[in-house]
């Protein structure tokens, strides 16, 4: 029996960095494109781009991996200074700033929560982590209830932006969340 390959050959490697590199290139100007076209600028077939990245979200997240991570620090920062419902508040309001300065990001969210796949996938896995370390401290503190799923509040925070996500929409957001915090509040 042959031992299962782990890792990609050195070609398919290049293909699927050109691949993120091309897509973060693509989000970044701001205008819809489709999954053939960031195939065909990075010079690779739609099998290639499929095999690496079988939907539209999961070449986001990948797109977003490592982008991410500084929002687990601002989370930390905010429940140093701040009692856990306000860093909520304030962490959930970092990220809709940190989503709308990422094309794309938004959407894949929206996605991915109407399907039942929040919660999968790198950047979905690092909310949820982050959403259940302030939810946690909510519910030590006693402010936050504590039978609260960080997935069920990632989906509400992706309807939340599927709305109100845009910069022109700042107070309408912040009215949204303020109303999301307070129904997470212990009673």
């Amino acid at each position: 029996m042959t031992p299962r390959r782990t890792t990609l050959r050195a070609d398919a490697q290049r293909n699927r960095a050109h691949l993120i590199a091309t897509a973060a290139e693509a989000f970044a100007s701001g205008q819809a494109i489709s999954l053939d076209a960031i195939a065909k600028r990075a010079g690779v077939g739609n099998a290639t781009l499929y095999r690496h990245f079988p939907t539209r979200e999961d070449l986001v997240e990948e797109v977003y991996r490592d982008q991410i991570r500084p929002l687990r620090q601002d989370a930390q920062s905010f429940l140093a200074t701040e009692q856990p419902a306000q860093a909520l508040h304030a962490w959930m309001r970092r990220f809709a700033e940190w989503a709308g300065e990422r094309r794309g990001i938004c959407d894949a969210l929206v996605a991915m929560s109407a399907s039942g796949r929040f919660g999968t996938g790198p950047v979905c896995d690092e909310v949820q982590q982050i959403l259940g370390m302030v939810l946690a401290a909510g519910a030590e503190a006693g402010e936050l209830r504590s039978d609260i799923d960080p997935v069920d509040v990632g989906g509400i925070l992706a309807g939340v932006l599927s709305v109100a996500g845009g910069p022109d929409q700042r107070a309408r957001l912040d009215r949204m969340l303020t109303v999301v915090v307070d129904g997470l509040r212990s009673r």
